[in-house]
């Protein structure tokens, strides 16, 4: 049989059955030389050479794909090695000593803070939580309420706060506290959780919206009387009536009766409490039981206020002494404005931007105190306010006429607050007089620097560099170095080099006038006369009391650390509370911005939502 010899010359196969190896020997000398020269691939090799010793393989086969034996070989040992690596280095990062990156230090703003918020510890009263940090302090009055002998409990007056160096709960002031410090934490949040302390604010605002709550019938819808004071500061009864400023004692060891003081005509008081428990309710909408349980009491409060005018301080009560209240119509409209941005009822804003209401509130006529925001004159933090609504929602008719004279009214206000103006004078430190040189004028100070800085912040949100002041155009960091050199004579700042705020920094008032600090915890009682050697001797007070803001120096820069001289050395809730509202407002960088948005959570939509779009056309 013949074939055709695949490498060019004839091949004769032998099929004999009695072929010998020597015969196929012999024939395979017989291939053509020629064709043996060419090269043979593996398949023709394996035919000439059996099943041999195989050549090693230069791929590996996958599965899904075919590699070089080379670069699967690498690849291997790379992954090997680098999981060695990595081993290793995790080995070395776990048996060497870590060093943590510490945050940036605290700017001298945020340490301020920290330290204002302490003085409402020191200043608490009742039973005390467990965390409340003041070591010299205790429970107190718990009696209070209980107007007679029998000690039949009339009301539940148990804790709130202490107004300033003495004992008194004055309800007036300590309302304005409260709403300042929920605007503060309404606008800056941020600010206070950067700081570590937005839970401590929080707990300070529902100590006091909680004592509010049990001065009048918070349940029901109408009222005929709330209280207003408990404790009493009259001294004409010589040291024959014992009370809270005849006496000098530790808040722990009072045992003189302490009465209640109602009112039934009290229209700026009733007002101003709305105004605390409306916009405590924003700071705790996310509290939904409690932000309406807070609601309703404002709303109960508000009627109130409306329906049986008159004012709280009139009559001759013993607050006419201390905190006397010159009107109740600007309580009107900073309780209206707070009351419908807790609520969104339009019958609010409606009020509280009404022409007439605005002229009884002083809006257009000026005046010597005009734009001084104080726990008695509300006006000018009302008209920031209702400007902050015109900026970013901008209501329309019919309110647009009055807020838009509200708005330049606090045009021309932060005008006033710049040192190119002659509206205030200053003192040759740099403190601005905005009570014309009286006495205590650090509460206005602080006041001002908040509104200063909050307005700045409207300002940059609305994508505004500035405002007019007649013809000239001044940037918003004008109104922030307004606050921060006012702000940085309180820390210290000063010709005497002095910081206004007890426990900041290393030269501080000593001789605070305060009951509480002054008087050792030393397991003795001393009763009304027996704490006078402790007011009346030269030494510091044995307690400090971190974070009060004192009333501050005079008109000349002067100041005397003297614990009698309550002009110079007493602290008080509401300064306090500007203090707070003031410094964090300036704390951190200008990166963290304030909250624009959370105030307007109750307020519905300006304007009528547009229908949807028509169905799509059929032919």
């Amino acid at each position: 049989m013949y074939g055709r010899d695949p490498w060019g010359g004839p091949l004769e196969i032998n099929t004999a059955d009695s072929a010998t190896d020597d015969d196929r020997s012999r024939n395979l000398n017989e291939f053509d030389r020629a064709a043996l020269s060419r090269r043979l691939d593996e398949t023709q090799q394996s035919w000439l050479l059996g099943p041999g010793e195989q050549k090693k393989k230069k791929y590996v086969d996958l599965g899904c794909i075919v590699v070089s034996r080379k670069i699967f070989v690498w690849t291997v040992g790379l992954i090997l090695a680098a999981g060695f690596i990595a081993g290793f280095v995790a080995l070395i990062v776990k048996t060497v000593p870590r060093h943590h990156k510490h945050p940036p230090p605290a700017d001298n703003y945020t340490l301020a803070l920290q330290k204002a918020l302490m003085f409402f510890n020191a200043q608490k009263s009742g039973k005390l939580p467990r965390h409340n940090n003041v070591s010299w302090r205790g429970n107190s009055c718990l009696n209070d309420g209980k107007s007679d002998k029998s000690g039949a409990v009339l009301k539940d007056l148990v804790g709130g706060y202490y107004d300033a160096g003495d004992t008194i709960k004055f309800h007036f002031p300590k309302a304005f506290a409260m709403t300042m410090l929920s605007w503060s934490v309404i606008e800056y949040s941020a600010k206070y959780e950067a700081a570590g302390e937005l839970n401590h604010v929080k707990e300070i605002i529902k100590w006091g919206t909680d004592y509010f709550l049990k001065t009048f019938n918070s349940t029901a819808d109408t009222i005929n009387q709330i209280v207003a004071q408990v404790g009493k500061g009259d001294t004409s009864g010589g040291t024959n009536d014992p009370n809270d400023h005849s006496c000098w004692m530790r808040p722990e060891d009072i045992d003189y009766p302490r009465p209640v003081t109602e009112c039934s005509s009290c229209s700026d008081l009733a007002a101003e409490m709305a105004a605390a428990l409306a916009s405590a309710s924003i700071v705790f909408k996310d509290n939904k039981a409690y932000s309406k349980k807070l609601v309703h009491g404002a709303a109960t409060l508000w009627k109130f206020a409306r329906d049986q005018r008159g004012s709280y301080s009139a009559g001759g009560a013993d607050a006419a002494t201390f905190y006397n209240s010159s009107m109740y119509w600007d309580e009107f409209v900073w309780g209206g404005a707070w009351m419908y941005y807790a609520t969104g009822n339009q019958s609010y804003l409606y009020l509280a931007s009404h022409p007439k209401l605005a002229k009884h509130a002083g809006a257009f006529w000026g005046g010597p105190d005009y734009g001084v925001l104080s726990w008695d004159n509300k006006l000018t933090g009302a008209q920031v306010l209702l400007t902050r609504l015109r900026l970013f929602l901008s209501p329309g008719y019919p309110y647009e006429e009055t807020l838009k004279t509200f708005h330049n009214q606090t045009s021309i206000i932060m005008c006033s607050y710049l040192p190119y103006f002659n509206s205030f004078n200053r003192t040759r430190g740099g403190l601005i007089q905005l009570n014309h040189g009286r006495p205590q004028p650090l509460q206005y100070v602080v006041n001002a620097a908040f509104l200063a800085t909050l307005y700045s912040d409207y300002l940059d949100a609305a994508d505004t560099p500035g405002w007019y002041c007649g013809p000239n155009f001044y940037s918003t960091n004008e109104l922030r170095k307004f606050a921060d050199t006012q702000i940085d004579y309180i820390l210290g700042e000063n010709p005497r080099k002095m910081s206004y705020v007890v426990g900041y920094g290393n030269h501080y008032p000593k001789h605070v006038h305060h009951r509480g600090a002054s008087i050792p915890k030393n397991k003795v009682k001393y009763n009304c006369k027996g704490g006078y050697k402790w007011r009346d001797t030269k030494k510091p007070n044995p307690h400090t009391i971190i974070g009060a803001m004192v009333a501050g120096p005079d008109k000349h820069d002067g100041f005397h650390d003297v614990r009698t001289n309550y002009n110079y050395t007493e602290p008080t809730l509401a300064g306090n509370a500007g203090l707070v509202a003031a410094l964090v407002a300036l704390s951190g960088d200008r990166t963290t911005k304030f909250d624009k948005n959370t105030i307007f959570s109750a307020v519905p939509p300006m304007f009528p939502t547009p229908p949807p779009p028509p169905a799509p056309w059929k032919p």
